[in-house]
């Protein structure tokens, strides 16, 4: 771009306006429309499977309904309240990233502090998404021994 003009990398083919959606449009006439339905429908499945893994851990907590891609949780024990789990998950998140591990987002539901997965990777496997939550529940047993706490 050329000091303060415009980049003409934003611009389409006639280069007066945006065409932002170009990459969406290269992407539909590369691979159509069954491909990209088929692998939605693959991230769907894993994050659904993902949700109800962490049902199913007795140290992790869905915070949220999981009907789409996105599932929202948190590391738990019970002999710790909301705020304790708040800054363990906080902590969970950072070291869950700085390990190189994965990447999730965060976000609070009802004053909690969730990890936030939002799937949308089509070369993420079933072991990726199995990995990452034995390393959130791995993690988050670290945290609480570091804090003294049963975890239990």
């Amino acid at each position: 771009m050329s000091a303060g003009g415009v980049s003409f990398a934003d611009r389409g083919l006639d280069l007066t306006r945006g065409f932002k959606a170009l990459k969406v449009w290269m992407q539909l006439q590369a691979d159509g429309v069954a491909k990209l339905g088929r692998i939605i429908e693959q991230n769907v499945r894993q994050a659904q499977a993902i949700a109800s893994a962490v049902e199913a851990h007795p140290s992790l907590e869905l915070l949220a309904p999981a009907p789409l891609n996105i599932v929202c949780f948190r590391y738990r024990a019970d002999a710790l309240d909301d705020a304790a789990l708040n800054g363990i998950n906080e902590e969970l998140l950072l070291r869950l990233q700085e390990r190189g591990i994965a990447v999730p987002s965060s976000t609070r539901i009802g004053g909690r502090f969730a990890l936030r997965l939002a799937h949308v990777n089509h070369r993420t496997t079933d072991a990726d998404m199995e990995l990452v939550l034995r390393a959130v529940a791995e993690i988050g047993d670290e945290l609480v021994a570091e804090r003294g706490v049963d975890g239990s």
